[in-house]
């Protein structure tokens, strides 16, 4: 299966069962993860979104086998456009910060500047046509990233306050969580 065959898959929509095929069959064949984080970025947000929802999958199943691709997929965050890629993205980062992650995936994101990741997840905490999954992905890569960067959990624990003021429950449940533990 090339780029092309892939957009022709998810071209329709797809559920669930599709999206955990079409990742075993990436896996089987060994898709190569750049071009599938490529359509992450096409400028059809359903195709966009439904490459991103396979990403997610293939990638945290098994994630030391991309290790060499995180940089890349790291790098292209700040350029997706389809709001529903945003959530996968940050679900990603949260993963790979989380500090029951793999050592080696611990020991590469700590090879990596992830300033402008820690900048875009706060743009997508204050940005208010941002889901709410998004925000709620975003606190918690954000919270695992507070003591590499020091300023991190001051400005986390104010914009937590801020989304809890009249918030989802989602947001108060995460929010409570996590200010309790910063």
């Amino acid at each position: 299966m090339d780029q092309t065959q892939l957009i022709k898959q998810i071209t329709d929509t797809i559920g669930k069962v599709k999206v955990l095929e079409l990742g075993k069959i990436l896996t089987e064949r060994r898709f190569n993860l750049r071009d599938l984080i490529d359509i992450t970025l096409h400028p059809e947000p359903n195709i966009a979104f439904r490459a991103t929802w396979i990403l997610e999958n293939v990638f945290l199943q098994d994630p030391e086998i991309y290790l060499h691709d995180l940089e890349y997929l790291l790098s292209k965050m700040e350029v997706i456009k389809a709001a529903g890629s945003k959530r996968h993205y940050a679900k990603i980062v949260m993963h790979i910060t989380d500090p029951k992650a793999p050592q080696i995936i611990k020991d590469k994101v700590q090879t990596i500047d992830l300033e402008q990741i820690v900048e875009q997840l706060f743009d997508w905490m204050i940005a208010p046509q941002i889901k709410i999954a998004v925000k709620v992905f975003a606190a918690e890569a954000l919270f695992n990233l507070r003591y590499r960067y020091d300023w991190v959990a001051e400005e986390l624990a104010n914009q937590l306050q801020f989304l809890m003021r009249d918030g989802t429950a989602a947001i108060q449940t995460r929010g409570k969580k996590l200010l309790k533990e910063l």
